[in-house]
């Protein structure tokens, strides 16, 4: 299947009154395989687009044996939201579609994907 897969997702900015922006990130057909790679940061980065809020938002896709971990730092939240196929984060089985919120966790395991790909939110409390 070679559709468009669109999500849309929004982030409150950290402040009122801005200009839109808009961006465009180009992407390695291989970048996202077996790794969460950092999409959107409210940091300056090189190769990720720039957010007005203290968000990092990584991609990934998983099959097999690939695995990652993105450490969180005390009071951060993780969310992962599944965009296609399963695999299980921190041992919770999750499907396309479903999300999970991780609270009061030192890190998301991703592990045991199966044509996954999966969006994984680092927030602020």
């Amino acid at each position: 299947e070679h559709g468009v897969h669109f999500l849309q997702i929004w982030i409150i900015p950290d402040r009122r009154g801005g200009a839109p922006e808009y961006g465009q990130l180009t992407m390695e057909p291989g970048s996202l395989r077996g790794k969460l790679r950092l999409m959107v940061t409210g940091a300056e980065a090189a190769d990720a687009l720039r957010i007005h809020q203290d968000v990092r938002l990584h991609a990934g896709r998983f099959d097999g044996a690939e695995s990652a971990t993105l450490p969180l730092a005390p009071g951060r939240i993780g969310y992962v939201h599944m965009a296609r196929g399963s695999l299980e984060v921190n041992g919770q089985a999750l499907a396309a579609g479903d999300a999970l919120m991780l609270e009061g966790e030192p890190e998301v395991r991703i592990a045991g994907g199966a044509q996954a790909e999966v969006l994984v939110f680092d927030l602020p409390a």
